[in-house]
């Protein structure tokens, strides 16, 4: 080989070993550390999922039950993941080594703790609901745009390619004029809840921690854990739990955003005497121009509409397009259309969101998160108007301008009064 060529594909070589070198470092300063603040249930999920992307490493945990918190540790310990553990979301949230913060607290908590994580300059995954009230919802808005950070809602069906597909159908027209949308979820596995005494704060639990901005209550293991959801002090029942998933593609079907009115009716109708307070059977209507969006729940019974436990139904002058989890069909009007065969999903939605939110934080930008801020929290305040509906026991209109009922009981419900020492932060 003469001397030139040599040398000139020497420097080839080393000009190529260089920028595979600066690639590797390039992508190890791009791990992404996440810190989770709630480690039971669908946090779990969360963490697990997003440890699947490539580049992302869990360093923190948090929980105010040390039992539970002590056994996620060793399981990532089992899976060579070491991380530090707290009690107190602060330190998590304000830690060095975390990047990415993981809200997967009871409702009542969202919303103090992806502000103080957005204010600490971390970037959020939070579960849904975002926010306890529709108060909350807006500040978890304005606190997203002030830190400029990125924020995606544990909205995952947003991120499933059948969902999208069935979004597509509707907006193709093919259904005619859509009428009336229906969305439930009857949840048969869903038993009574036996009324249980208060008892001692279970050993390792920081109860006073657990209750944050909630009223001052004696330990309950009714109210702990899982069954939080059906208390107003922390959560908003089947409404916010599965109707914020359903509603959410009924108002994307439509191309829908703030309801004329909302008017709801239900109760405890299948377990009068249970320990739960939020209703186990409720109807609600919200009114829109041209159209109207009904919800529908039930515990202890499965035979939904369609004979399907969950799911949304866009009903049209030419057929009735029905989605769920599962897939989406077509069930024609008698000679007005053709029929879709079913369906069926094909990916897995959580895996698939927590990619899409990892992108938008290594590009720093939200434009392309499946389920940004904005939607988690329209759908949270739309699920929140028809609890108010059903509590007040009013056919209400809404000023989407205000941002009010114009409805003092109605307005009442707004906002949650915050105990224990505990402010709504102010962006």
């Amino acid at each position: 080989m003469k001397r030139k060529e040599f040398i000139k594909n020497t420097g080839l070589l080393a000009a190529s070993a260089f920028l595979t070198r600066t690639k590797v470092l390039a992508f190890q300063n791009d791990i992404i550390r996440v810190g989770l603040i709630g480690v039971n249930g669908m946090g779990w999920s969360d963490l697990n999922a997003i440890l699947k992307v490539p580049g992302v490493q869990c360093t923190a945990l948090c929980d105010v039950d040390e039992g539970i918190l002590n056994n996620r540790a060793k399981e990532l310990r089992e899976r060579n993941i070491d991380v530090k553990t707290y009690v107190d979301y602060q330190e998590l949230v304000t830690a060095n080594d975390v990047d990415v913060v993981i809200v997967a607290t009871p409702d009542h908590w969202h919303c103090l703790q992806m502000v103080a994580a957005v204010a600490a300059g971390k970037d959020v995954y939070v579960e849904k609901p975002i926010g306890n009230s529709i108060k909350e919802c807006e500040i978890m808005v304005a606190a997203a745009k002030k830190y400029n950070r990125i924020v995606q809602v544990g909205q995952w069906q947003r991120s499933q390619q059948h969902f999208s597909d069935a979004m597509a159908f509707v907006h193709g027209g093919k259904l005619g004029k859509v009428r009336l949308v229906k969305a439930w979820a009857y949840q048969g596995w869903m038993k009574s809840i036996p009324v249980l005494p208060d008892t001692s704060v279970p050993k390792g639990v920081h109860y006073d921690k657990w209750l944050g901005p909630a009223p001052k209550r004696a330990f309950n293991p009714n109210r702990f854990h899982f069954n939080f959801r059906w208390y107003w002090d922390y959560a908003g029942g089947l409404m916010t739990d599965w109707g914020v998933h359903m509603l959410d593609y009924a108002l994307l079907g439509m191309n829908a955003s703030d309801p004329i009115s909302i008017m709801a009716a239900g109760g405890k109708f299948a377990y009068p005497d249970d320990a739960a307070e939020t209703p186990d059977s409720l109807t609600t209507v919200y009114e829109f121009e041209g159209f109207n969006i009904q919800w529908e729940q039930a515990t202890g019974i499965d035979l939904g509409p369609y004979q399907k436990t969950h799911g949304v139904a866009f009903i049209g002058n030419n057929g009735t397009l029905v989605l769920n989890r599962e897939g989406w069909e077509v069930i024609p009007e008698k000679g007005r259309m053709e029929a879709v065969a079913f369906q069926s999903a094909v990916d897995n939605g959580l895996d698939k969101h927590m990619i899409n939110f990892v992108e938008a934080v290594r590009k720093k930008s939200a434009a392309g998160l499946h389920a940004p801020i904005e939607a988690g929290a329209h759908i949270a305040m739309f699920s929140q108007m028809g609890n108010i509906a059903f509590r007040t026991k009013k056919k209400l209109f809404w000023d989407k301008k205000k941002h009010v009922f114009n409805d003092g009981d109605a307005d009442h419900y707004l906002a949650k009064v915050y105990h224990n020492g505990y402010h709504l932060p102010k962006i």
